[in-house]
């Protein structure tokens, strides 16, 4: 709830839900934002909640720019009737999983983990056992 209260004070505007729901454990309601800044706290941090801000903007580029100058990069969304714009910025959001068309879909044998502050490593598939692995090189001269 803090993050809502944040938003509101910080004067993005509050377009859908921001109530608690029940009262057992730590349930809201989806939740939108619009006319977020980027200084604004939950525009910079990330929440785990189904809450979502929107952003004015003029250019893809620019998108990408405010995308990339987080210092998180767990998930991204982009939403597209273009291919090659969605090539685009899968190709430059620096985030470990970017969705187009859809969020949070994968399977157990797809990597999932971020970038910069959002992780370490991967969970999941092939890439997720190397968690548990420790390597060791072993180089040997061939005269002994």
């Amino acid at each position: 709830m803090s993050y809502i209260e944040s938003g509101k004070k910080e004067g993005a505007r509050l377009v859908l839900g921001g109530k608690r729901v029940g009262t057992k454990g730590f349930f809201i309601e989806p939740t939108i934002f619009a006319d977020l800044k980027d200084e604004m706290t939950i525009a910079k941090e990330e929440i785990f909640g189904p809450v979502m801000g929107i952003f004015k903007y003029h250019s893809n580029e620019e998108v990408i720019e405010r995308m990339n100058s987080s210092r998180y990069g767990l998930g991204a969304g982009v939403v597209t009737e273009n291919a090659s714009e969605a090539i685009e910025f899968t190709r430059k959001i620096r985030a470990g999983t970017v969705y187009v068309n859809c969020y949070n879909v994968f399977g157990a044998t797809t990597p999932f983990g971020g970038y910069k502050d959002s992780g370490l490593g991967r969970e999941l598939g092939e890439a997720g056992i190397a968690n548990y692995l420790e390597l060791k090189t072993i180089i040997q001269h061939r005269g002994y």
